[in-house]
């Protein structure tokens, strides 16, 4: 007699376990695709190789920085600073950053030349595809909601 009662109270709590589970898988999908990044292999590549010959003598191959970077030099001008996630730069938009390599660093204090004229605006948007590839996860998360406002 316990039988035929306890097959729907399993039923129900599958289904419950169930439907907890499909919540999860919803939210990881979620968060994933929140750190999905906007630029193709193809172009992290093309961004890799113009980093390396514009930005990487001062920003270091990974976008490391300079290790003093918020000591300003005999000159009064910040040196690089890290652009690999660990530092400021993902709290700037998109835009922001295109007007950074296209104007260059001097008017924010720092050194930086501007690339106006040397990288065409699609140049610009592969190199920082090169130095967002080295952002986590949750930094590019939190960059793209920057970015949306």
């Amino acid at each position: 007699m316990l039988k035929p009662i306890m097959m729907p109270l399993q039923l129900a709590l599958l289904g419950a376990v169930m439907g907890l589970l499909s919540a999860c898988t919803d939210l990881e999908k979620s968060a994933s695709n929140e750190s999905t990044r906007w630029y193709t292999a193809a172009q992290l590549a093309q961004g890799q190789i113009i980093f390396s010959d514009h930005c990487a003598a001062c920003h270091g191959p990974h976008g490391e920085g300079v290790a003093d970077w918020k000591t300003a030099d005999e000159n009064g001008f910040y040196p690089a600073p890290p652009i690999n996630g660990t530092a400021h730069a993902w709290h700037h938009s998109l835009k922001v950053l295109l007007r950074t390599i296209d104007t260059g660093g001097e008017p924010l204090g720092g050194s930086m030349p501007a690339f106006q004229g040397r990288l065409t605006a699609q140049e610009q948007r592969l190199v920082i595809a090169a130095f967002q590839h080295y952002w986590a996860d949750n930094i590019y998360a939190q960059w793209h909601d920057i970015d949306r406002r």
